[in-house]
């Protein structure tokens, strides 16, 4: 079955989390942020920076890859960001203060 990955994010937010699945079929969720490698023994076991291991059903490529798509978010929001065209939550969603994301100035402004 191939890695589905975490659903219930809007993608053009993205997750701050990945989901795996352990052995026994549960999907858990893990900060990729937290993650310090990850090995096959034959079982894929991803090790956390506090020394906390799991072993999940996902391939070692298949967890590098949604790592890589986490991170890939992040760079693409900063760039929007950037470029000033970052709209983080709707209009509908929009809370009614300000919010506190402050886009950078403009190459021009700078």
């Amino acid at each position: 079955m191939p890695f589905q990955p975490f659903a219930g994010y809007p993608r053009d937010r993205g997750p701050t989390v990945i989901r795996v699945t352990r052995l026994n079929g549960e999907q858990f969720a893990l900060n990729p942020d937290l993650i310090e490698r990850v090995e096959a023994h034959p079982d894929t076991v991803a090790f956390l920076v506090d020394g906390t291991k799991y072993v999940v059903r996902e391939s070692v490529d298949e967890v590098l890859q949604e790592i890589r798509e986490y991170r890939a978010g992040i760079l693409a929001t900063s760039y929007e960001m950037d470029r000033g065209e970052y709209r983080g939550v709707s209009t509908a969603e929009a809370p009614t203060e300000l919010s506190s994301v402050v886009p950078f100035p403009s190459r021009e402004e700078r």
